[in-house]
C-alpha cells in the first residue's frame, strides 16, 4: 500500500466514557502476539499495516492524551508511555512509530493557543511527528500567515499523521539574523517522501521525510521560539485551557520520557527472546542440558533481567515525578527539574542497553542473530535507536553541562 498526502484518518470514534488506564494497557497487551508475528512485513512495508493502524484507532490509542473537550480521554501521559512500552516490547519499529507520532497531542495541547487547538484537534484522533532540528525556511504570507519550504527528515509516524510539528528559521531582513519558528501544519500542506527503510534498523518505524512546497499555515499555527528555549515556569496555554495539569508539564523531559520508555520496551523484548532461547537451546558441553538448567546461563539471565527490571522501575518512577511536578503550582517545573528528569531517562536507557549489549547479545550465540531471528531484529533496532541525536549527543553533552550550571547556580 502507498500512503499519500490525502490518506488522512477520518474523524475519531466517539469518546468512551468507561475507558481507564488499565483497559488501554490490557488492549495493548492483547495485540502483542500479532505484532511480534508481523515484524518482517512491517519492515518490508517500512511502517505498520493499515489494519494495525485501525486497531490502534479502535482501541483509542491515538486519543490517550487528547483533551476531553476535543473528544479525547485526557488520561495521564504515564498511561500513554506504558502503552508505548508494551508495543515496543512486541515490535520496536511499530512501538517507535506509534509513540513518536501519537505522543505529541500532549505538546500541542500544552503549547498552542485555544484557537489553534480548536482547529487542529477537530478530527479527534491526533498523530503528529515532531522534529526538533530546524530544517527549511519560513516567510510571511500576504495574509499574515506563514509559507513553508524545505524537507524535514526523520518524521517518525508520518505515514498516518494528521499533522506535523517542526522547527525552522524565518529569513531575516537584510542585516538582521534569522529567527526561529516552531509550527504545526495539517496534512494537506505537506507530502511524505518514499525515502525510509535503507538504514540498519527501525526499518518499519515510518520515519520518512516530509516536504513542504509553499505550504501555507495561519499565523496562529506558528510560535516564534526555538524548542530548546521553551519554559513552562510562567505557565502554558494548555494549563489554563484544560483540566488536567499535565498540559503545563515541561516538553523536553516529556520527550526524554518517550525515548526511555521506547528503549526499555525494546530491551524487554530482547529479554523475551532470550527467555525463549533458555528453553529451546542447549549448552555446548555434555550432557547438553537446556540453558535454563545451566548455572552460567542462570547467572547471565538473572543479571540481565534485574538490570532491565531496574530500568523499568526507574522510568515509571520518573514519569510519576514528571506528573507530580506538573501538578504543583506554576513555576515548580523549573529548567533544573526538566533536565533532571531528562538525564535520569538517559541513565535508565543506558542501564537497559547494557543488559542487552553486555549480557544478552554475547551469550545468546551467533545463530540468534541470523536474518529473521527476533533477537537479530531487536538488536538492529536498538543499535539504530541509540543513534538518535537526543540520546546520543544532546543528553550526553549539552544537557549535562547546562544541568550542572543551573544546579550550581541555584545551590541545589
Amino acid at each position: 500500500m502507498t500512503v499519500t498526502a490525502n490518506d488522512v484518518p477520518g474523524a475519531a470514534l466517539p469518546s468512551e466514557s468507561a475507558v481507564t488506564p488499565a483497559l488501554l494497557i490490557e488492549r495493548a497487551r492483547a495485540m502483542v502476539p500479532d505484532l511480534v508475528a508481523r515484524q518482517r512485513e512491517t519492515e518490508e512495508r517500512t511502517y505498520y499495516a493499515e489494519d494495525t493502524h485501525q486497531a490502534f484507532r479502535d482501541a483509542g490509542f491515538y486519543r490517550i492524551t487528547v483533551p476531553k473537550r476535543y473528544g479525547g480521554y485526557e488520561l495521564g501521559f504515564n498511561t500513554f508511555l506504558q502503552v508505548a512500552m508494551i508495543l515496543c516490547r512486541a515490535d520496536p519499529a511499530t512501538g517507535w512509530m506509534y509513540c513518536l507520532g501519537a505522543a505529541h497531542s500532549l505538546f500541542a495541547a500544552s503549547m498552542f493557543s485555544e484557537r489553534t487547538q480548536d482547529e487542529i484537534f477537530s478530527g479527534g484522533d491526533f498523530i503528529a511527528p515532531l522534529v526538533n532540528n530546524p530544517y527549511g525556511t519560513a516567510r510571511r504570507a500576504a495574509d499574515g500567515g506563514w509559507i513553508l519550504n524545505g524537507v524535514w527528515r526523520y518524521c517518525s509516524g508520518a505515514p498516518y499523521a494528521t499533522h506535523f510539528i517542526g522547527n525552522t528559521v524565518i529569513a531575516g531582513d537584510e542585516g538582521s539574523p534569522p529567527r526561529p519558528l516552531l509550527f504545526i501544519a495539517p496534512r494537506d500542506q505537506w507530502e511524505m517522501l518514499d525515502d525510509w527503510g535503507n538504514q540498519l534498523g527501525l526499518k518499519g518505524s515510518g520515519s520518512h521525510s516530509i516536504r513542504f512546497t509553499d505550504g501555507h499555515i495561519p499565523a496562529h499555527y506558528g510560535l516564534e521560539v526555538a524548542f530548546e528555549e521553551i519554559s513552562v515556569t510562567g505557565g502554558t496555554p494548555g494549563r489554563d485551557l484544560h483540566e488536567h495539569p499535565q498540559y503545563g508539564g515541561a516538553p523536553a523531559s516529556s520527550m526524554a520520557l518517550e525515548g526511555a520508555h521506547i528503549a526499555v520496551g525494546m530491551c524487554q523484548g530482547a529479554l523475551d527472546a532470550y527467555t525463549e532461547l533458555m528453553f529451546s537451546r542447549t549448552t555446548i558441553f555434555p550432557p547438553f542440558p537446556p540453558r535454563a538448567e545451566d548455572p552460567d546461563f542462570q547467572l547471565w539471565y538473572g543479571q540481565a533481567a534485574s538490570m532491565i527490571d531496574a530500568a523499568e522501575t526507574l522510568v515509571l518512577a520518573t514519569a510519576q515525578r514528571w506528573h507530580e511536578l506538573a501538578e504543583q503550582p506554576v513555576g515548580a517545573f523549573t529548567p533544573v527539574e526538566d533536565l533532571r528528569i531528562a538525564l535520569t531517562c538517559r541513565e535508565a536507557t543506558e542501564l537497559a542497553w547494557r543488559a542487552v549489549d553486555e549480557i544478552i547479545q554475547p551469550t545468546a550465540g551467533s545463530t540468534s542473530v541470523r536474518p529473521g531471528e527476533r533477537l537479530e531484529r531487536i538488536w538492529r533496532d536498538l543499535s539504530t535507536g541509540r543513534t538518535h541525536v537526543s540520546s546520543a549527543v544532546l543528553l550526553t553533552t549539552f544537557a549535562n553541562r547546562l544541568y550542572t550550571q543551573l544546579r550550581l547556580q541555584s545551590g541545589r
